[in-house]
Parts: C-alpha cells; structure tokens; sequence
C-alpha cells in the first residue's frame, strides 16, 4: 500500500453521519456522549465532513477532539463543497434533520480546496487534518456535471492534495464516493493513498466490488475505509438502506436468508457485517456511525466477537455471498 496511515488500532472508527443530524435530531450534549463513549471505547479513528448537517457534525468532532491529545488519534475531512452562511428561510432542502444555517456549492478546484481545508481547521480547532478526501464527485450527487467535475478534480484537487501529502501538510488522500466508478478514475488518473467506500461493500451488497473495485485497488497500492458497512443501519434493523427509505426487494430478502443463517448460528449480524468488511485485505478500517454511545461500544466490540466458521460456510453454501469473497478465518 501507498501511505498506511491507519493501523491496527484504526480498525474501528466512527463515522460523523449520525452526529450531524442524519437520521435524527442529535443535540451538541448527545453528540459529546458519543464521542466521549467512544474515545472512552479505544477508538482513535474519526471522520466527518462540513457536509453533514451543513457543517454542524465537524464542528461537534472538533469541539471534542481538540481537548486530547493530537497525536493519538486520526482524523478525517472532506473536500469538494464550499459553505457560506444564510439565514434561516434560505437553507436549502437538504437530508439533516437540523442543519446550520449554510448554503452550498460544489467546487473541486485547487483554490477551493485550499479555503476548504483552512476552513475546516478553523471550525474544528485542530491543528492538522490527517487524511482529506474528496467528497461526492460522483453521478448520484452531481448528476450531468459529473464530468465537468471530474475534469475541474483532475486538474485542481487531485494534484493540489498530491502536492500537500508530499509536502506533508497532510498524509493521505482520496476519494469518498457512493460509486465505484469515480475511484476507478481517480487512480487511473491521480496518485491517491487511500478510498472512502462508501455503500460499495457490505455483507448484503458487494458483487461488484469484488469483482471490479477490490483488483483494481489492489493494484494500484490503494487502501480503503468502509464508510457504511451497515448500509446506513439497514442490517441493524433501521427502516432504510444506503440512506434511503425505499428498501430493494431483492434486498430485503437476502437479508431475511440471512437473518436465517444468523439466528441458526447464535450471530448477531451486525456484529457479523462489520467483521466481514474488515475481512478484506483492501480494507483497512471502518467507520460506522453512531447515535448513542451503545453503539459505538458495540461496534468495537464487534471486532473481536467469535463467530463460527460454519455461519460463513453457509452464506456461501446458500449464495448469499460472492463465492470469491474473503471471510474471517
């Protein structure tokens, strides 16, 4: 691999999603429980984005994150949205069930990269950002600009975030994508270190991941981070999938098969989803979110649960799984 930044203790991080206001209307004190739950849990991993909750979750981070040691943990931002603030009746429609008052652009050139870092070392009080990626630039987010800023990314934020990791103003960088066609392009075109992978791979969804994504990083010394390995609570039991309330039906009943094979097995699959991404050489960490410090503890706790060989032999007896898809051992 190119920069491995994360390592062992990196496994299990969490994720700024939930926390800024995703899926419910988590307060500041909610959101400092679950950071001091999990920081309290071991977890030295945490990303988030001045996208969620337009701002709000990276302010939160920071807020908790500047009092520990800055040494001791990993953190992880985004780039690619420039935020400017309004007022209240001019937030535009967005999925946070509480944002700040902020509207926003998409913009992946190299000066709006460099005000998008200073702004989010502002908000969050850190010193350094360890790992930058860049944010959404693919077709379920941007639609038919998906090129021009594809193109706008190649010639500006790529080598501008090169250029930062070289002179160690950073250490890594990438892509965090719903799609796995932007990664493809990204490391056919730029030198990144490693990928967000955001709803590509999980124990329900990850055919084509194996087949196209998981090779091509592999080679290009690319690692990735899972960043909904739950497919945003649906193997939890949450009413949506992938950040969507509508449910494929295909979906569904594979995850009714499985709910089978787990009970059979005394498996809590949850703990079975997180353990089947970290599985996978390529992946070096994931980042579920959280909206109670439970969670979080459960979630590391997941890491070391012993689940029995058998429970895999199944999945794939059953083709519930890609038949060349790496489980524990």
């Amino acid at each position: 691999m190119k920069n491995r930044i994360l390592k062992k203790e990196h496994e299990v991080g969490l994720g700024g999603v939930a926390i800024g206001t995703a899926f419910e209307n988590i307060t500041d004190k909610q959101a400092e429980d679950i950071l001091a739950g999990a920081w309290a849990a071991g977890v030295r991993h945490y990303d988030t984005s001045p996208w969620y909750g337009l701002t709000k979750s990276e302010r939160r981070f920071g807020e908790f994150l500047k009092t520990k040691n800055r040494g001791e943990f990993i953190f992880s931002t985004k780039v690619g949205r420039l935020f400017e603030p309004v007022s209240e009746s001019e937030v535009p429609p967005v999925m946070w069930k509480n944002p700040l008052h902020y509207n926003f652009r998409h913009d992946y050139t190299s000066d709006a990269v460099m005000r998008s870092i200073e702004e989010s070392l502002e908000r969050t009080g850190l010193d350094y950002i360890d790992i930058i990626y860049v944010h959404d630039l693919s077709e379920d987010q941007v639609g038919d600009r998906y090129k021009f800023f594809m193109e706008q990314a190649k010639n500006g934020a790529f080598k501008t975030l090169s250029k930062l990791r070289d002179e160690g103003v950073i250490k890594a960088w990438g892509m965090a994508v719903n799609k796995i066609e932007p990664i493809l392009e990204c490391i056919k075109d730029a030198d990144p270190d490693i990928c967000l992978s955001a709803t590509q791979y999980s124990i329900l969804e990850h055919d084509d991941a194996v087949e196209y994504l998981l090779p091509a990083v592999k080679k290009a010394g690319v690692s990735l981070v899972s960043g909904a390995g739950y497919n945003s609570g649906y193997i939890a039991g949450r009413k949506r999938y992938n950040y969507k309330e509508q449910i494929p039906v295909k979906i569904a009943e594979k995850k009714k098969k499985m709910d089978t094979v787990a009970k059979k097995h005394h498996v809590d699959l949850v703990h079975a989803a997180l353990q089947f991404v970290l599985a996978a050489d390529a992946f070096a960490a994931i980042i579920p979110g959280a909206s109670t410090p439970r969670q979080v503890t459960d979630n590391v706790k997941a890491r070391t649960t012993e689940i029995p060989k058998g429970f895999w032999d199944d999945l794939r007896a059953e083709e519930l799984i890609h038949k060349n898809v790496e489980t524990p051992t």
